[in-house]
């Protein structure tokens, strides 16, 4: 007697609930967070699809990305020039255009549908002081112009410090967004940090009272 064999269809459990956003994101964003609510929305939507995130960050899509990312934008100078070096999902670069309008960013990143992506959220969110470039660092040609460099989870410090120092003006910042190892990071990189002249670096716990992690940056000037 033959046993016949049963498929039985099982319910996708593979992707996660979102978060629900928190109260926090209208204090953050101000008068800009409905446009937080569209990159976020469609992040959520596509993010897992095309590859820039994955199906477990979505229930901290808010607190881990969105909210952390948008935390620094104080930090940045009104009408400066700031670039983001490997901008991958538009973070922290696209929320950071999101707070800070005032500010012109330049999203740096080398892969082709990524810098697809980031073009279409910079045009559906009408984001006009919003610049996207496709390469690497090290492939920036316009030399040491910009006000200042921001990254986010792109690599540790003595290996970030090469790519982003080079783009920046005398007297100009790295604000590269860190986890709870940046102090280890400043440690690690004592000889890059003076190789490339930087001064006054230290590490700035942002977001504390709005976020249930801080954002740790690496701040510096260089010369």
């Amino acid at each position: 007697m033959q046993t016949a064999t049963r498929f039985f269809a099982v319910a996708d459990v593979s992707r996660e609930t979102p978060e629900t956003e928190p109260g926090s994101a209208a204090s953050v964003f101000g008068d800009r967070v409905d446009l937080a609510r569209r990159f976020t929305a469609a992040l959520i939507a596509q993010g897992e699809e095309r590859g820039l995130i994955g199906p477990l960050e979505l229930p901290r899509i808010w607190t881990r990305h969105i909210l952390n990312s948008a935390v620094a934008a104080p930090l940045f100078t009104g009408g400066s020039r700031v670039g983001d070096i490997g901008s991958g999902a538009g973070l922290p670069g696209l929320v950071l255009a999101i707070a800070r309008p005032d500010v012109n960013w330049v999203l740096i990143e080398p892969m082709e549908r990524r810098v697809a992506w980031l073009t279409e959220q910079a045009q559906d969110l009408q984001l006009e002081n919003v610049e996207i470039v496709r390469g690497r660092g090290e492939e920036w040609s316009e030399g040491s112009v910009l006000d200042a460099v921001t990254a986010r989870a792109v690599s540790a410090l003595r290996t970030l410090i090469p790519i982003t120092a080079p783009l920046v003006r005398d007297g100009g910042e790295l604000i590269l967004l860190k986890g709870a190892n940046a102090a280890n990071e400043i440690a690690a990189a004592e000889k890059t940090i003076h190789r490339f002249r930087l001064s006054n670096v230290r590490v700035e716990p942002i977001g504390e009272g709005m976020v249930e992690e801080p954002t740790r940056v690496i701040r510096a000037t260089v010369r």
